[in-house]
C-alpha cells in the first residue's frame, strides 16, 4: 500500500493530469471485458502529451510498467496489468484536424469513434472501421488492437485505415511512424533494424502467416516485407507493448448512401455457414450472423423485443443479415431481388419445410435497419445476459477461416464443444469467416477452467488445419498470446520478441502481451481467482432471480461483463452521471466493479463504506441501465442496498429525513403553506437553510399548495379505474390530479382514488427508498397492495400521474414484497397515458402549437413513452416531437443538493436544455415528471405541463 502511495505522490508532482491511487479507483481499472483482473499500481488521466511523457518518466525511474488504456472494452485481457494505467478517454480525446479534401483526420488516442463520426457527418465522411463498441471504443485502442467491424469486407481493418501514428517510445523519445524515409537519428536506426528484420524473415512470414483478411495475431511484421513499408502498420495491433500513441492520422471514406438489408433465414446452422460463401458473391458491404440462442435471449430483453418481432419470421436456427449500400433505391432493390433469387437457387423457400425452409425478409425502413444493427452490435452483451453462474466465455471466439471452409470449421468447433459437455453461442462476421463463438463455462470452477484450456488447444489445432487465424478481431492479450508459437512457429515468435526488445528493452510497456505471455488459464490472473468468494450477508431487497451469495445479490452484481455499453455518450439515457463527468467512478460499469470488490472483501468496509457511498453519490437512479444495459445490471436497485446499509450503520441526516419522510409531514406542511413557501422568496432564508436542509440556495423548492388534493374528490361507485394520488402532485401541483379526473370523466369512466381507510394517504415509498429506509418503504408497499387487492382481483387497472411513483408498483414493489400479490398489482398498473391510449378517443379541440415532449427516465426504462406520444398524436391537428434527451438531471433530491446541483445542471445541458432552446417559441412543453418540470423551470425560460393538464385544456365542451 505504501508503494502505491509513494508512486502516486511522485506522479502527482510530475504532471498536470489527475492521478488516482486509492483502492476503489484502482479497482475500477483492474478489469476489462475479459476474464482477467490485475489491480493497477496507479491510474493517470493525462491532459496532454507532456503529461504522458512525465508519467512514463516516473515509470522508468521506478521500474513500473505502463499501460495505455482507452474504453477498457478489450476481451482478451489487453488492458489489464499491474502497471501505471493511463486512461486517455477523460481528457486526451480531441479531434486535431479534419481535412475533407484529403479525406484524412488527425486525432488524439482517447477520442471515441462515434464522437469522430458525429463530427465527420456534416462533411459527408466517416471512419469506416466500425466495431460493435463504436459508442465507447477509442481510436487509440482500436489502433492498438487492430480492430475491425462488420464492414471489413469492403473497407478493411484498422491497419488498412491508419496512415501515421505519432508516439512516445519507452525511452522517452518521440517519433512519427509512417511510410516516409526518416531523417538520420535514433528513429531512423529503429526503422532500418525493422526493415532488415522484414527482409530476413520474409520467406518465413509468407509461409506462416494465414492468408485471410482477419489476421490480427502477433506483431504485423508482414508490413516490414517488400519495398513499401509503413511503420505505422507495425504499431497497429501492438496492444500498447511497443510505444505510447499520442496522435493518429486516419484515412476517411465517403458516407455510404441509402442501404437495405436482406434477412436470410435458415433451418439449421450448417446451412447458413455453407451459404455465406455464395452470398458474398453479390458484393454486399456486410454479412452478419445471428444464431437462435441470440434470438431467444434478445426476445427476453425489453430493449430488443419489438425489433426482433419486426424482422424475424418463424423460428430460424440462424440468420444472415446481408447489407447492401449501392447508392440508389433502384440499385439496392436490384440487390435484394438478386439475394432472394440466390436463396431460391440454394434451395430455400418459406413455403418449404425441414432443411429447405428459409428465405429472405427484406428490410428497407431506415429506423428498423438501425434498430437491427444496434441489436447485432449488442451481440456480446445479449449473450452475456444469461443469469446462470456459467457465462459465454471469450477465448476462441474470433478465429477466422476462409469462407469455403466455414461450414466444416464451425461444425468441427461445435463437435469440440459437445465433447467437453458445453455448447457455443454464435454471431458476427460471416462475410469474412470470422464468427464470434463463446462456449458456456463457469470460471469459478477449476474443472471449467481445465475445460477452457482443452477447448482452446483443440480449437486452435482445428484452425491451423484450415490454415486460418486464431486471432481474427479481438487481439491477443493474455488469452491468446501463449499460443503464438503453436500457430506461427518458433522462428516467427523469436522475431516478435526481437521487435519487442528493440522497442522496449526494459520491458515496461504492457508486459506479458503478444510475447512472453503467462498461461491463459492461470487463475491468479482471473477476475474470479482461486481465493475469490462472497460471504453471505442479509440484503434489504429480493435478488432471488440471480445466483450466488446474499440471496442472489452477488449474481446480480456480477452480471456486469465490463463491455462498457454504459459509457456511450449519446442515444438513450444510460449513463447520465458518466456523460456529465466522464469519470469511470460514475458509470454503471465502474459502480458494478466497485460493488464486486466490496462484497468480495477486496475493498474493506462493506456496502456501508465511504468508498461505496462516494461511488454511488452521482447515481441518479434513472433506471436507464435496467433497460439499456443488455446484461440487465440494475444499478438503481443496487443503490438502494447501499443506502440501506449506510442508513443502518450511520442513521439519517436532517436533510435525508426531510426527503424520506415527506409524505408523513406533507399534510401538516400544507396547513401552513404560506410559511413553508417563504424560503423561496427570501434570499437570506435560502442561504441560512442551505446546509441543514440540504437544498442549494440556487434552487427554488416546489411550492406547497394550500388546497392539496383529497382522496374524497373521486370515490365513484363500481369504478372503472383506481387512481393513485402521489405525494408530489397531491401537495405541490394538485391541479394535475384534478385535471386528470376531468379527463377520465370526459372519457365516461368512473374513478376511485385508492385509499386504505386509515386516514393517511397511500404512499409508494419512493422517498423512503431514496434514503435507504427499506423496511418502512416495504410497509408502505404492503399498504398499497392491501388497499388495491380487491380491485385488482376484479381486473380494475391502477393508474398514476407521476412516473417515479406509479412505476414503483411495477418495479421496486416486486423486490420489496415478492410474491403473487405484488405481481398482480404490477400487471394491473399503468401510467395515465398507457391507460388512456387504450381507451376511445377523447372529445378534444385541435391544437395549433407544436407539442414537444420530454420523457421521464422511468417512463423510458419501462417503455412508457411510446403510449404517451401515441395519446398526444390523437389530438386533432397535433404535431408532436419527442425530445431526444437523456436524464433531465433533477432526479428528486439530487438536483437540489448543494454538492450535486452543478452535476445536475450539467446533465440537463447535455441534451434537454439545448433542445428546449431550439424548440419554437410557441411550443407546448410536456413533461410528466415533477422533477423534470422543476428542472426545466429552474434552468430555462420554458414552463412544462403534465399531459393531463394539456388534455384537460383541450377538452371540447
Amino acid at each position: 500500500m505504501q508503494q502505491n502511495a509513494d508512486l502516486g505522490a511522485r506522479l502527482v508532482s510530475a504532471l498536470a493530469g489527475d492521478v488516482l491511487s486509492d483502492d476503489a479507483s484502482r479497482a475500477r481499472y483492474a478489469t476489462d471485458a475479459s476474464i482477467y483482473q490485475m489491480v493497477p499500481e496507479a491510474v493517470v488521466l493525462p491532459r496532454s502529451v507532456e503529461d504522458v511523457e512525465a508519467a512514463m518518466g516516473v515509470a522508468r525511474e521506478t521500474g513500473t510498467p505502463v499501460l495505455p488504456r482507452g474504453g477498457g472494452t478489450s476481451q482478451c485481457g489487453q488492458t489489464v496489468n499491474r502497471a501505471v494505467v493511463l486512461d486517455n478517454t477523460r481528457h486526451f480525446n480531441r479531434i486535431l484536424e479534419v481535412d475533407p479534401e484529403a479525406m484524412t483526420a488527425r486525432v488524439e488516442p482517447g477520442l471515441v469513434l462515434d464522437e469522430l463520426n458525429r463530427a465527420l457527418k456534416p462533411h459527408g465522411l466517416w471512419f469506416p472501421v466500425d466495431p460493435s463498441t463504436a459508442s465507447r471504443c477509442t481510436l487509440g485502442g482500436m489502433a492498438a488492437n487492430n480492430s475491425s467491424g462488420g464492414k471489413s469486407l469492403r473497407y478493411g481493418i484498422m491497419r488498412d485505415n491508419v496512415r501515421a501514428i505519432s508516439a512516445i517510445l519507452p525511452d522517452g523519445s518521440r517519433a512519427r511512424f509512417n511510410g516516409d524515409d526518416p531523417e538520420p537519428g535514433p528513429y531512423a536506426e529503429l526503422v532500418s533494424d525493422m526493415r532488415a528484420l522484414g527482409r530476413r524473415e520474409a520467406e518465413e512470414i509468407d509461409a506462416r502467416f494465414p492468408k485471410v483478411l482477419r489476421r490480427v495475431g502477433g506483431y504485423n511484421i508482414d508490413a516490414l516485407t517488400g519495398n513499401d513499408v509503413n511503420m505505422a502498420q507495425l504499431l497497429v495491433g501492438s496492444e500498447g507493448t511497443l510505444a505510447y500513441f499520442t496522435e493518429l492520422e486516419l484515412s476517411l471514406a465517403r458516407l455510404p448512401g441509402e442501404k437495405v438489408t436482406g434477412i436470410c433465414h435458415f433451418p439449421n446452422f450448417y446451412a447458413a455457414m455453407d451459404a455465406a460463401q455464395h452470398l458474398v458473391t453479390l458484393n454486399p458491404q456486410a454479412v452478419e450472423l445471428i444464431d437462435d440462442t441470440m434470438i431467444a435471449l434478445g426476445r427476453d430483453i425489453p430493449l430488443f423485443r419489438k425489433t426482433i418481432e419486426a424482422f424475424v419470421q418463424g423460428d430460424p436456427a440462424a440468420l444472415l443479415l446481408v447489407e447492401f449500400a449501392e447508392g440508389s433505391q433502384p440499385a439496392n432493390a436490384a440487390k435484394l431481388a438478386a439475394l432472394a433469387l440466390l436463396m431460391g437457387d440454394l434451395g430455400f423457400d418459406f413455403d418449404k419445410t425441414g432443411d429447405r425452409w428459409g428465405g429472405v425478409v427484406p428490410v428497407i425502413d431506415d429506423a428498423l435497419q438501425a434498430a437491427i444493427a444496434e441489436y447485432r452490435k449488442s451481440g456480446l452483451n445479449v449473450m452475456m445476459s444469461m443469469k446462470e453462474a456459467g457465462k459465454p466465455i471469450s477465448f476462441v471466439e474470433d478465429c477466422a477461416v476462409a469462407l469455403p471452409d466455414l461450414a466444416e470449421y464451425t461444425q468441427g468447433l461445435t463437435d469440440i464443444f459437445a465433447r467437453h459437455g458445453t455448447k457455443g453461442t454464435w454471431y458476427a462476421h460471416a462475410s469474412v469467416g470470422c464468427l464470434h463463438v463463446r462456449p458456456v463455462l463457469n470460471m469459478r470452477q477449476d474443472k471449467d477452467v481445465r475445460t477452457m484450456r482443452a477447448i482452446a488447444e483443440e480449437a486452435f489445432e482445428l484452425v491451423r488445419r484450415y490454415k486460418g487465424s486464431h486471432s481474427g478481431e479481438h487481439g491477443d492479450g493474455i488469452v491468446r498470446s501463449e499460443f503464438h508459437e503453436t500457430m506461427f512457429g518458433p522462428r516467427v515468435v523469436r522475431a516478435f520478441e526481437e521487435v519487442k526488445d528493440r522497442f522496449d528493452p526494459q520491458g515496461l510497456m504492457n508486459p506479458g502481451k503478444i510475447v512472453r505471455a503467462p498461461a491463459m488459464d492461470d487463475r491468479r490472473l482471473f477476475r474470479y481467482g482461486p481465493d475469490y468468494a462472497v460471504p453471505e450477508f442479509e440484503t434489504a431487497l429480493d435478488w432471488s432471480a440471480w445466483p450466488g451469495a446474499a440471496g442472489g445479490f452477488q449474481g446480480a452484481v456480477e452480471m456486469c461483463n465490463n463491455n462498457g455499453a454504459c459509457r456511450k455518450l449519446k442515444s438513450g439515457v444510460m449513463c447520465p452521471s458518466f456523460r456529465a463527468t466522464r469519470n469511470e467512478r460514475d458509470v454503471t460499469r465502474g459502480r458494478a466493479n466497485t460493488l464486486r470488490f466490496v462484497i468480495s472483501g477486496q475493498i474493506p468496509g462493506g456496502l456501508a463504506s465511504d468508498a461505496m457511498a462516494e461511488t454511488m453519490k452521482l447515481c441518479v437512479s434513472c433506471k436507464a441501465c435496467r433497460r439499456e444495459c443488455p446484461t440487465g445490471v440494475d444499478m438503481a436497485r443496487m443503490k438502494i442496498e447501499v443506502l440501506a446499509a449506510r442508513r443502518k450503520a450511520s442513521g439519517l441526516t436532517l436533510a435525508e429525513k426531510l426527503v424520506g419522510y415527506l409524505p408523513r409531514y406533507a399534510p401538516y406542511a400544507a396547513k401552513v403553506a404560506g410559511m413553508m413557501n417563504l424560503r423561496n422568496r427570501i434570499g437570506s432564508l435560502r442561504a441560512l437553510a442551505e446546509r441543514p436542509i440540504g437544498v442549494s440556495r440556487r434552487r427554488s423548492l416546489p411550492v406547497w399548495s394550500p388546497d392539496p388534493f383529497r382522496d374524497a374528490e373521486a370515490q365513484d361507485d363500481i369504478p372503472d379505474v383506481l387512481l393513485f394520488a402521489d405525494v408530489f402532485n397531491r401537495h405541490f401541483e394538485p391541479e394535475n390530479l384534478r385535471a386528470a379526473l376531468r379527463v377520465l370523466r370526459a372519457a365516461g369512466l368512473r374513478i376511485v382514488v385508492a385509499r386504505d381507510g386509515s386516514g393517511r394517504a397511500l404512499d409508494c415509498g419512493r422517498t423512503l427508498l431514496a434514503v435507504g429506509c427499506v423496511e418502512e418503504a416495504r410497509a408502505e408497499a404492503w399498504r398499497v397492495i392491501d388497499a388495491t387487492r380487491d380491485a385488482v382481483a376484479r381486473g380494475v387497472p391502477v393508474i398514476g400521474l407521476e412516473p417515479s411513483s406509479i412505476l414503483t408498483f411495477r418495479d421496486e414493489f416486486l423486490a420489496l414484497c415478492p410474491g403473487p400479490e405484488a405481481e398482480a398489482l404490477a400487471k394491473a398498473t399503468m401510467t395515465f397515458e398507457e391507460f388512456l391510449s387504450q381507451q376511445p378517443d377523447l372529445p378534444l379541440k385541435p391544437v395549433r402549437q407544436p407539442i414537444h415532449v420530454h420523457g421521464h427516465c422511468h417512463q423510458k426504462a419501462h417503455d412508457a413513452v411510446s403510449p404517451m406520444i401515441a395519446l398526444l398524436e390523437r389530438i386533432p391537428k397535433a404535431s408532436v416531437t419527442l425530445i431526444d434527451s437523456g436524464c433531465c438531471g433533477m432526479a428528486g433530491a439530487f438536483g437540489y443538493a448543494p454538492d450535486t446541483i452543478d452535476v445536475s445542471l450539467k446533465m440537463a445541458n447535455l441534451d434537454l436544455f439545448p433542445a428546449l432552446a431550439a424548440a419554437p417559441q410557441d411550443a407546448i412543453i410536456v413533461a410528466d415528471g415533477t422533477s423534470c418540470r422543476h428542472q426545466i423551470a429552474d434552468g430555462t425560460p420554458r414552463r412544462a405541463i403534465h399531459v393531463a393538464r394539456l388534455l384537460d385544456q383541450l377538452l371540447d365542451g
